[in-house]
């Protein structure tokens, strides 16, 4: 054999050793769930439809689980304030996975954590935001704003989630 052919191989031999771990460690490689476009739509247009049905002008908000807002919905006569107000609403309870409401009562008996309002300005501690979760997991959130009171908010949003999970 010259020496070509024998460094050809050598190199090919060589290049399957370096290859072959690579390939391996790219199959345990961790993956994400995610909040598709057509659930957050879904969700959002569920919420919306409760709503106006119990003749609320809102505002609805669906948030990735980054907090990127992936849909936003205003009803016609909404309030300008309505739009702000979902979107952190949908934003605190994604960044939190924790409904909102549920973490304005526990902040109203944990008054030491009254500095977590001003963490991060997109945060909203009012009801009407609820995390969205697929088992565990923590995909994404959905707030309302815009109703006389912060619980239709909530059983806006919660019909939201109740349309992409099934419950």
């Amino acid at each position: 054999m010259s020496f070509n052919k024998t460094s050809s191989i050598l190199a090919l031999a060589l290049s399957a050793i370096v290859i072959t771990p690579l390939a391996s460690a790219a199959t345990k490689l961790p993956t994400a769930p995610y909040l598709p476009l057509e659930l957050a739509q879904k969700a959002a247009n569920a919420a919306m439809a409760k709503c106006i049905a119990d003749g609320q002008s809102v505002s609805v908000a669906v948030v990735d689980r980054s907090g990127a807002t992936k849909v936003l919905l205003k009803a016609d006569g909404s309030g300008p304030h309505t739009v702000g107000s979902s979107t952190g609403k949908a934003f605190t309870s994604a960044s939190m996975g924790r409904p909102t409401l549920g973490l304005a009562n526990f902040m109203k008996d944990h008054r030491e954590l009254d500095g977590l309002r001003d963490m991060d300005s997109r945060l909203v501690i009012l009801a009407g935001g609820l995390p969205i979760k697929v088992g565990n997991a923590l995909i994404g959130g959905i707030g309302v704003g815009g109703a006389p009171s912060g619980v239709i908010d909530e059983a806006c949003a919660k019909a939201g989630v109740d349309a992409i999970t099934g419950k």
